[in-house]
């Protein structure tokens, strides 16, 4: 039987059970309350943050990029509306079946596919994989057709660079690719404002003026459900489009350069002697800039990179090239201001049979039967080779050094406006010396007085020495880039010779070589005065030539192309009130007289006929501000 103190004690032991009980239900509650008010009151702000943060997603896009406009406004770099695919990996809940589910849809090759797996191995699970970036219309409806069935894809319509002219413009413009790393790290300004698909230049002046032209990040703010997907827009903020850069050429001018060196390896410059604008600056072969935009295949990339005639060099302004007979008027008119000789001076040409022999080695003229006796104006409208080896002789190689930098010669003529613009070389006894190591030898004089030898020029050089010739010997600083902002150079018109009866002789001379019987040019010559122009053949040899050869005294076309000489050609016109200056380069074109010159006549034409358009275009331009 149970006593009574029994039943005490167990009930005493259930109440302070319960009462344990209670308190710890009391304190839970009691924590779950205080840690419900901490959450809900004390880092409200933190946790709305938060979850906005998981709601809210922010999309940086690529910036508009600047325009490039040329000379009558024209726009010769521009954009266009892209349609892409992109998705960021992390936020597609089964990637494999997406992927494949976009492949049947775009009925992509499998080597398409494998370059898109590939793009996604290299970068971040939470960066954009750009699946297509140039889809045509239909595909892109059929992606919006199917995006219930797409999780975290993403049809974008993008801003992508566009070249209307394609490559009549490459070598001055460049083109535009999607950067990479080397691009990030070199260039703060990319870096800020880096996304996938960001285009970049790579090349020419798309490359130099960079930082003018990226422009600044659009971003897009929108409102995402709890699987990632796009719920609704909620702030657009636009960037702002890159500057527009214009330039100083001519579209017309620059198509007719590019459909006369057609199927050639060459250059064709055109400047205004007065004002340095550059009308036209093409170099051949050329490529379209577009196959760049979006990434060149392979196969279109070796073709480009192999071609024997190097489309990728701007033969303009990074070819180094004998300068041949062009020098000539340099020679000439350095002879004249160090006064060397007169106009009147004489000298007996007698062609093959009777060549300049000095320390066993002979020195031709180009004609085999001579061109008996040549005073200086006689010379220069034959190109008497004999007769510039014994005036370069007496003036020496360090006088017509001085004479040929001070006009454009041996320096860049943009300055650092191109990463791949060459000097070119003016040789004299010193430059031998330190780089060669050498003493100078009188023969190399004698070659570097027909413009053979060290002596290298770019054809841009040659169309300024041209232009300075034809403004009466005063220095001009070339643009190919109008900035309104800036106050012109070429305001200080600075002389680069001693007498005006110099410069005078020597553009007479010029006149005679192309408009006179006898002289090198006198085919191509143009009698109407409206477009008469001057000029200067040239011939430089890639190879030199034999005795065999001479007695063989094979045609161009006998030759093989690769030791074929350059054809040159150098002008200025209309003669009698001159305003513009060109070069004329024809690699492997043989005699300049015969392939180059023929050229100018039919540029000379276009280019007087536009002058008057481009003189009221300035005309309205001011009376506009």
């Amino acid at each position: 039987m149970i006593n009574q103190s029994d039943n005490v004690v167990k009930l005493n032991s259930i109440n302070r059970r319960m009462f344990i009980l209670a308190i710890a239900k009391i304190t839970i509650l009691g924590g779950i309350v205080s840690r419900l008010f901490f959450l809900q009151i004390k880092e409200n702000k933190k946790y709305l943050t938060l979850s906005d943060k998981n709601r809210i997603r922010e999309w940086k896009l690529p910036p508009v990029r600047g325009d490039f406009q040329d000379y009558f406004g024209n726009i010769i770099a521009g954009n266009f509306e892209a349609y892409q695919l992109h998705l960021i990996p992390e936020q597609v809940d089964n990637f494999k079946y997406t992927i494949n589910r976009i492949k049947n849809i775009l009925e992509l090759s499998n080597k398409e596919f494998q370059k898109i797996l590939k793009r996604k191995n290299e970068i971040k699970p939470w960066e954009t994989l750009i699946v297509a970036d140039n889809l045509n219309w239909e595909n892109f409806s059929k992606i919006n057709n199917n995006l219930y069935d797409l999780n975290g894809v993403k049809p974008i319509i993008s801003i992508s660079r566009n070249y209307p002219y394609k490559g009549n413009y490459t070598h001055i413009l460049g083109y535009v690719s999607q950067a990479n790393e080397n691009d990030i790290l070199s260039s703060e300004i990319i870096k800020e404002k880096f996304v996938q698909g960001l285009k970049v230049g790579k090349t020419g002046l798309e490359k130099s003026f960079e930082h003018n032209l990226i422009g600044t990040n659009s971003i897009e703010r929108y409102e995402v459900n709890a699987y990632g997907r796009r719920v609704s827009q909620l702030a657009f903020q636009e960037g702002d489009k890159g500057k527009t850069v214009k330039l100083t050429v001519d579209t017309k001018i620059q198509k007719l350069a590019n459909e006369l060196l057609i199927d050639q390896a060459g250059s064709i410059c055109v400047m205004d002697i007065f004002t340095g604008h550059i009308i036209a600056m093409h170099s051949s072969p050329s490529f379209d800039p577009n196959a760049f935009v979006f990434g060149i295949s392979q196969d279109e990339w070796q073709l480009i990179r192999n071609n024997p005639m190097k489309p990728l060099i701007n033969k303009s302004i990074s070819g180094n090239y004998s300068p041949g007979s062009t020098i000539k008027p340099i020679v000439a008119l350095s002879a004249l201001e160090n006064g060397i000789v007169n106009p009147n001076f004489t000298v007996h040409c007698r062609g093959h049979k009777h060549p300049l022999e000095l320390y066993g080695q002979t020195y031709h003229c180009w004609k085999k039967e001579g061109h008996g006796y040549v005073n200086m104006k006689e010379a220069m409208k034959q190109s008497c080779d004999s007769y510039f080896y014994e005036v370069a002789r007496r003036l020496g190689v360090d006088k017509l050094s001085e004479t040929a930098k001070k006009f454009g010669l041996g320096k860049k003529v943009f300055n650092d406006l191109f990463g791949n613009e060459k000097n070119g070389l003016v040789p004299n006894t010193e430059w031998k010396k330190n780089v060669i190591g050498r003493n100078w030898l009188l023969g190399e004089t004698i070659i570097t007085g027909i413009g053979q030898g060290y002596i290298q020029t770019t054809p841009i050089q040659l169309c300024l020495m041209t232009a300075q010739i034809a403004n009466g010997g005063h220095k001009i600083y070339p643009k190919l880039v109008i900035d309104d902002n800036l106050s012109f150079e070429n305001d200080k018109f600075i002389s680069l010779v001693n007498s005006k009866k110099h410069i005078k002789f020597i553009q007479e001379a010029m006149f005679s070589s192309t408009n006179e019987i006898r002289g090198t040019s006198y085919k191509s010559r143009i009698d109407d005065p409206k477009y008469q122009f001057a000029g200067k053949t040239g011939t430089a040899q890639v190879k030199r030539i034999t005795d065999r050869d001479r007695e063989l005294d094979l045609k161009t076309s006998e030759i093989p192309y690769e030791e074929r000489d350059h054809a040159l050609y150098v002008a200025f016109g209309p003669y009698k009130n001159p305003r513009y200056a060109l070069s004329i380069l024809i690699e492997h074109g043989g005699s300049g007289g015969s392939n180059a010159a023929p050229l100018a006549k039919k540029l000379f034409k276009e280019i007087v006929d536009r002058h008057e358009i481009r003189k009221n275009f300035e005309t309205k331009k001011y009376l506009n501000i």
